[in-house]
């Protein structure tokens, strides 16, 4: 029993929901500290780098971070946000190390950072995400775009008075939610 409960998909899917809420709500207010003090940032974390830019590149990483971390939240293009908060991270790295040495008390919240953003990227978002329930969209009907851009043709060139009205055949459609397997599965307390 312990075995049915420990090794669902929907425990590990909620892992991957927890991984990414927490890191995109703990990182988030990151970008805004940059956002507030722009030129300062630039000063203090790009300039001592001799990167050419620096308040744009300071604006880079600091929307990074703010657009980043609401795509993890959303679960919506997951990987592409973990991708920018994952190189966000890895130049905060290099100037950690670059500046300080390898001080830990520097680099280890930097350090969970990447390596949330890396799994993230990896390991994908979950069932728990928007781009999981776009991808069942699709998965159930592919033609779906295609019938949208058919659709608004089809409005556009009938005029009203030799308009023809044809009704749609609806396709059955198998969504199963994430919960519905755990939800609905036999229970043994031998």
């Amino acid at each position: 029993m312990l075995n049915s409960i420990f090794y669902k998909s929907v425990f590990k899917d909620f892992a991957f929901l927890v991984l990414r809420v927490f890191t995109g709500a703990l990182l988030i207010h990151h970008g805004f500290e940059k956002l507030n003090d722009i030129n300062n940032f630039a000063d203090a974390f790009v300039r001592p780098l001799h990167l050419p830019f620096p308040v744009t590149l300071s604006y880079i990483a600091a929307g990074s971070e703010i657009v980043g971390s609401w795509l993890l939240i959303l679960g919506l293009v997951t990987r592409l946000g973990a991708t920018a908060i994952l190189g966000t991270m890895s130049v905060a790295i290099y100037h950690a190390i670059v500046t300080s040495g390898f001080n830990i008390y520097l680099l280890e919240l930097l350090a969970l950072y990447f390596s949330s953003a890396f799994s993230i990227i990896l390991l994908g978002p979950g069932k728990f995400s928007a781009d999981y329930l776009i991808r069942e969209i699709f998965k159930s009907n592919p033609d779906f775009i295609i019938s949208i851009f058919n659709q608004q043709k089809s409005d556009k060139s009938l005029s009203t008075s030799n308009r023809v009205l044809v009704k749609p055949v609806k396709r059955k459609k198998s969504f199963d939610f994430p919960f519905s397997s755990f939800l609905s599965s036999p229970s043994n307390y031998n």
